[in-house]
C-alpha cells in the first residue's frame, strides 16, 4: 500500500502539481495571495486593520492562517455594494424623507 504525504480528501489538483497546502502564511507569502505588498500588511497591522494575524514562534514572526485569510476576503466581498445587492442604493429604490416637527 502506498504511503502519501496527502490525505485522501486532499485537492486532487495541488496534489497533482505537486504543490505543498499550508496552513499558516507569513507576511511575503500572505502579501503575494491577497495581491498586494507586503508593507500594506505591515502597516495594516500596526493600524489594527486588515486581516488578522499573530506572531508565531521564539523570534515572533508575524503569520496568517489561510482560513483566516479567505474569510476575510469573503467579508471584504460581501461588504461592499458593488458586489453585494443587498447594499445597493439602486437596489433599494427611492425612500421618503419624514420631515420633523420643531416648534419655535
Amino acid at each position: 500500500m502506498p504511503t502519501s504525504l496527502h490525505g485522501a480528501n486532499s485537492d486532487p489538483v495541488a496534489a497533482a502539481s505537486g504543490a505543498s497546502i499550508r496552513a499558516f502564511l507569513n507576511v511575503r507569502e500572505a502579501a503575494d495571495y491577497l495581491g498586494m505588498s507586503p508593507h500594506t500588511l505591515y502597516v495594516w497591522r500596526h493600524r489594527r486593520q486588515g486581516p488578522p494575524s499573530f506572531r508565531m514562534g521564539v523570534r515572533g514572526r508575524v503569520m496568517y492562517r489561510l482560513v483566516t485569510l479567505d474569510a476575510w476576503v469573503r467579508m471584504q466581498e460581501q461588504s461592499d455594494s458593488r458586489s453585494n445587492p443587498e447594499l445597493s442604493p439602486i437596489e433599494v429604490g427611492a425612500q421618503r424623507r419624514v420631515l420633523s416637527a420643531t416648534s419655535p
